[in-house]
């Protein structure tokens, strides 16, 4: 499905359509919460109802000129996303962390989170990792983001890779109530996607 700003419902975002190295995609940006992590910064796809089946998007990120220090390039998927946007999960990938020699900030390149509670800042308070893993895709590339979800289980894979990145089971708002589907950014980013395909069960 080819994706539009036309089609897209901004939650504290905003959406433009753009061309990206010869590909259409939507370039969203944070707008709202500017400086708050792991909220519900988005762009919905509007008609889009699935809470069982396969997400898979194309999607590139740079970071914006006035990027803070710590800003990562933080780029994923909302999905399940409540009819009042008050509650969803999430995975996105930090591509700074993909290359670096530290072998702590490679082990942060992709995060799950379930929003509004069980958002980064919990994890880390609480030394929790189970929730993250390695990613190979660094800034202004792209990459594919693949999600099966079913029931309570979600796999996230990066690429044509075979396995998994990151398995989340069970996911921390069980099966969910929301059903929606949204392009994920986070602080500093300039996100890009594109070729999304939604496949339900």
């Amino acid at each position: 499905m080819k994706l539009t700003a036309s089609g897209l419902t901004c939650v504290n975002t905003t959406a433009l359509d753009a061309q990206v190295k010869g590909e259409s995609a939507v370039r969203v940006v944070k707008a709202d919460k500017l400086m708050e992590f792991d909220t519900n910064s988005y762009a919905r796809l509007d008609g889009v109802h699935m809470k069982n089946g396969t997400i898979r998007v194309k999607m590139l990120s740079r970071l914006l000129d006035d990027a803070p220090d710590f800003a990562r390039g933080f780029i994923g998927i909302a999905f399940r996303i409540d009819d009042a946007d008050a509650s969803f999960e999430s995975f996105y990938v930090r591509p700074t962390n993909a290359h670096v020699d530290d072998p702590v900030r490679r082990a942060h390149g992709g995060q799950y989170f379930a929003y509004p509670t069980y958002t980064f800042s919990w994890f880390r308070d609480r030394g929790v990792t189970a929730y993250e893993c390695e990613t190979e895709t660094g800034l202004d590339e792209w990459m594919t983001l693949t999600c099966r979800l079913r029931g309570d289980r979600a796999e996230f894979y990066l690429n044509d890779e075979a396995a998994p990145r990151l398995t989340v089971d069970p996911l921390l708002h069980g099966e969910g109530s929301g059903d929606g589907v949204g392009l994920f950014v986070d602080i500093g980013t300039e996100g890009f996607f594109r070729d999304i395909e939604i496949i339900p069960d």
